[in-house]
């Protein structure tokens, strides 16, 4: 499956350096009004994984330091897929995650591939209209 049509590229996502501190973070989940965002490197290169607004929520409401690194809370690291992946292992890797990051020939980030996209993609394959119902 060629999923680089589906993936909404890196320079026109809402991400977050890996050195932010969860206040930071947690002002860029508020101001976009995501639950989550990508975490990236200094480079902006190399996904670290995804920071959700929920657990930094939880972690501030436990009296957590809110100048730790992003990185204390960061989730899905391992979930991935390169953009070349066949549509099987695309299906099965992003059933649980909003989205999931997408990598090039390089390992690099990419993108993400949204549940939405790759829904309507099937929707329009087989000529169903979905309704969005949130």
């Amino acid at each position: 499956m060629l999923i680089k049509s589906l993936v909404r590229k890196k320079e026109f996502l809402t991400t977050v350096k890996e050195t932010v501190t969860l206040e930071e973070a947690l002002k860029v989940l508020e101001d976009s009004g995501f639950r989550c965002v990508p975490i990236l490197d200094e480079t902006g290169t190399i996904f670290r994984g995804n920071i959700y607004k929920m657990h930094i929520y939880r972690h501030k409401s436990q009296g957590g330091d809110m100048t730790l690194p992003v990185t204390h809370l960061l989730k899905n690291a391992t979930k991935t897929i390169p953009v070349s992946a066949p549509f099987f292992k695309v299906f099965f890797n992003i059933k649980d995650l909003p989205y999931i990051a997408v990598l090039d020939e390089s390992a690099n980030f990419y993108g993400i591939l949204t549940h939405t996209a790759l829904l309507n993609m099937l929707s329009d394959a087989w000529n169903i209209s979905v309704v969005h119902t949130c």
